[in-house]
C-alpha cells in the first residue's frame, strides 16, 4: 500500500509562500529565499543534509499531487522536462487535457482529496504518493486525514506575509515526531500522522 506523505517548505513564521504569487514571482514575494535548502542562493548551496532530504522525497516518491495554481505559476520554471519526471495530479476546478512534459505527466482531476489520492496511488505503482502544495492543497489532504507523514522544511527566514499552511484547521490534530536533520539552510522535520 503506497504511504502517502506531505513535503512542503515553510518559513519560519509559518508561511508556505510569500504575498501575491504570480508568474513573476511563482513563490510569492520573497518565497524563493525559503527554497535555497533546495536550490541554493547566492554564496548558499544545498548540504549534504539537504540534498538528502531532496533525493528522499524523489526516491521514494511514485506520483506526485499538487494544486492547480501551483501548476500554473510553476511549470514556466520546471524546464522542458517538468522537472517531476513521473505522474502528477493536479487538483482543479479548472479541467485541461493531460500535460506530457517529458517524463512528467500533468493530470488534471476535479475531485474529492481521497478520490485523487486513489488515482495517484495507482499510477504510483506501490511507491508513495506526495502531496506538495500550494498550501491550500495541503490543508485539504491534512483535515482529510489521508496523510501518513507530514516532511516540513523550516527555512530560517522570516516572510511577514503570504499564505499559511495551519491557520484554518478546526481541531486537534496529534503528530509524533521522528529526529530532525538541520543545515545552516533549514530544519528538516518529520512527523508520522497515525500511530
Amino acid at each position: 500500500m503506497s504511504r502517502v506523505f506531505l513535503d512542503i517548505t515553510l518559513s519560519l513564521d509559518g508561511f508556505a509562500a510569500g504575498p501575491d504569487i504570480s508568474h513573476e514571482h511563482p513563490l510569492g514575494r520573497n518565497g524563493r529565499a525559503m527554497h535555497a535548502w533546495l536550490f541554493g542562493a547566492d554564496e548558499h548551496q544545498p548540504s549534504a543534509a539537504d540534498r538528502q532530504a531532496a533525493q528522499d522525497m524523489f526516491s521514494q516518491t511514485g506520483a506526485f499531487i499538487i494544486g492547480r495554481k501551483t501548476y500554473d505559476v510553476g511549470v514556466p520554471e520546471w524546464g522542458a522536462d517538468g522537472a517531476f519526471g513521473m505522474p502528477c495530479f493536479v487538483m482543479t476546478h479548472r479541467m485541461r487535457e493531460q500535460h506530457v512534459m517529458g517524463q512528467t505527466t500533468f493530470n488534471f482531476v476535479c475531485e474529492s482529496p481521497a478520490a485523487v489520492l486513489e488515482k495517484a496511488k495507482a499510477a504510483a505503482g506501490g511507491k508513495a504518493v506526495c502531496v506538495m502544495g500550494g498550501a491550500a492543497t495541503a490543508r485539504q489532504f491534512v483535515e482529510a486525514d489521508l496523510l501518513d507523514e507530514l516532511r516540513i522544511h523550516i527555512a530560517p527566514v522570516l516572510l511577514g506575509g503570504g499564505t499559511r499552511l495551519f491557520d484554518t484547521l478546526s481541531e486537534v490534530v496529534h503528530l509524533k515526531a521522528m529526529p530532525a536533520v538541520s543545515s545552516p539552510l533549514a530544519t528538516h522535520l518529520r512527523f508520522n500522522r497515525k500511530f
